[in-house]
């Protein structure tokens, strides 16, 4: 039996792809544009026809020959694949969402095909792909097709415009109610021009050579007169969200250890980004929140370089998906590779936080200066958050076991995520106690801090990577925990009693750099003592820090 290929005309198949995507996938935008136009269905009508009007044009530049079926079915597939984590995770495809893309791991891709994305895969975005490749499209020649299309195209634009002209009085207050909201999540437009932006920002970052700053910095007189060496374990978590620590209020004790060992627990603490691309690299940056960018945080050393300089040394322990380019110019161990894995605490690409504990516990029987380690953990990262600890850790049951988080209810899904805590309530604990076996050697502390927080479908949001101005608390909102030895607080002239009567105060990753410079006595300019959060509890300014030294009340 012979079966002849449908033919469609090139535009009439622009014009049902244009529709296709407009309209099958974009549940969640047309779900919040439509409550702007709750009872004005008019305007919403004409709003759709804008921008399919838009879509088809866009499309329609690429309706030629050998062109038209690779650029539409790449099209449908994309919106299918953004249109299932926009309308089941809330997640919108921003620039920071497109800059995370590069951070996931096999295994993460492994945790987000699950059945139900293969379901939606083939409904949303397979079929339509193969009716398009099926279909047998007719086109004009060469010359008749782009006077056409150039007069249908700059008519079509024409009329979007007249339409918004004419109804200016109601798009323009909706468009600035909107634009950095609803139309954030217009599928697969801004994901697309977020990709392209991006693209763009990488290319240039590609030439940034990061200029030389804090090269005066060494080592001030309270740590070059300490009997001991100096050593501050520095914690940057992943995912961790202050609501769910028992040291910040939450009602379960998913910090039992921690408790018990005299920490310090800030309970207003707030993030620079809700990704870790961006977080990460903010924190250690001497740029605050406001002033960082990608480009300019690239384009200068940052807190690991400047404790180099000062002849601290200085090292970077990855259990996660690298340090963002922060450790680029210091020595770096990844412990989920080949070389470092532990059969029995490693899985695929990534190992329980563990291994940290363990690599620290060896590290310390042969560290001869005064220094500062970087261990950046796993921790709390999604969407498999059951994966994130030893089962002897699941204490908060029934845990969700699925990649698929809107398969679980919400009881299990937070069940899950305490788990997470509490194993690294363990780690932190294990840190501390593994310092303190130390104590004969090193005058030491632990500085804890999470990258971003996250979300658990609070108002249908789940993860994390929303655009900060979107981003709930649960994104932003982070917990900062610190511990010191006797040795090391008496050293430094660190009131402990006064550092735990700023528990409420706000800080933010912004105070990080200043403070761990204050952390370790270190010397030199670039050093500003107002964002350090324990200058007010020392009992001088440390040599050649800020001005000249002062009593501090």
């Amino acid at each position: 039996m012979n079966f002849r290929r449908p033919a469609i005309g090139s535009k009439m198949l622009t014009i049902l792809v244009a529709a296709y995507v407009l309209f099958l996938c974009n549940h969640t935008f047309w779900n919040k544009v439509s409550g702007e136009f709750a009872g004005d269905p008019v305007h919403l009508i004409l709003l759709g026809a804008v921008l399919l009007i838009i879509y088809g044009v866009v499309l329609l530049v690429f309706s030629a020959p050998y062109v038209i079926k690779p650029v539409f079915i790449a099209v449908v597939l994309v919106a299918a694949g953004v249109s299932y984590f926009t309308d089941r995770f809330g997640v919108v495809m921003d620039r920071d969402m497109i800059q995370s893309l590069p951070q996931t791991t096999g295994q993460d891709l492994a945790q987000l095909t699950t059945a139900p994305f293969l379901r939606h895969m083939l409904l949303y975005g397979v079929i339509p792909s193969l009716l398009i490749a099926w279909v047998r499209p007719v086109h004009l020649p060469f010359r008749q097709r782009v006077k056409i299309n150039t007069v249908i195209g700059f008519g079509l634009l024409a009329l979007a415009g007249l339409i918004i002209v004419t109804n200016l009085g109601i798009y323009r207050p909706f468009w600035e109610r909107n634009r950095d909201v609803a139309m954030a999540y217009l599928n697969p437009a801004a994901g697309l021009v977020s990709a392209v932006d991006d693209g763009l920002r990488q290319f240039r970052y590609a030439t940034i050579v990061a200029r030389p700053y804090g090269v005066d910095a060494r080592i001030g007189p309270h740590v070059t007169a300490s009997k001991k060496k100096m050593l501050t374990v520095l914690v940057v978590g992943d995912s961790a969200r202050a609501q769910n620590f028992t040291l910040n209020g939450y009602e379960r004790d998913t910090n039992p250890k921690l408790a018990a060992r005299n920490v310090i627990a800030f309970t207003n603490v707030t993030s620079c980004g809700t990704s870790v691309s961006v977080s990460v690299l903010c924190m250690f940056s001497h740029l605050n929140r406001e002033d960082f960018t990608r480009r300019e945080a690239l384009g200068w050393e940052n807190l690991v370089d400047v404790l180099k300089h000062a002849g601290l040394t200085v090292e970077w322990w990855d259990n996660n998906t690298g340090s963002q380019n922060v450790a680029d110019r210091i020595p770096t161990v990844e412990l989920s590779s080949d070389e470092a894995t532990d059969p029995d605490l490693c899985k695929a690409d990534k190992c329980f936080d563990q291994v940290l504990v363990d690599k620290l516990r060896l590290r310390l029987h042969d560290l001869q200066d005064n220094a500062v380690l970087v261990l950046h953990t796993i921790g709390s990262r999604g969407p498999a958050y059951y994966q994130r600890y030893p089962e002897e850790f699941e204490h908060f049951r029934p845990a969700c076991h699925k990649a698929e988080v809107t398969e679980c209810t919400m009881d299990e899904l937070v069940n899950a995520y305490d788990n997470t805590i509490l194993y690294t309530d363990h780690i932190l604990a294990s840190i501390i106690d593994t310092l303190k076996e130390h104590d004969d050697e090193f005058a030491s502390a632990m500085y804890y801090m999470s990258d971003h927080g996250e979300s658990l479908g609070e108002n249908k949001l789940y993860l994390h990577d929303a655009p900060y101005f979107l981003a709930p608390d649960t994104q932003k909102r982070v917990p900062f925990i610190v511990w010191f030895s006797d040795d090391f607080a008496s050293t430094i002239g660190l009131d402990q009693s006064c550092v735990r009567s700023k528990i409420g105060d706000s800080f933010s990753h912004d105070n990080m750099f200043d403070t761990i410079l204050g952390m370790m006595n270190v010397k030199t300019k670039v050093y500003d003592i107002l964002p350090d959060s324990f200058a007010p509890c020392r009992g001088s300014t440390p040599a050649g820090q800020g001005t000249d030294p002062i009593l501090l009340q």
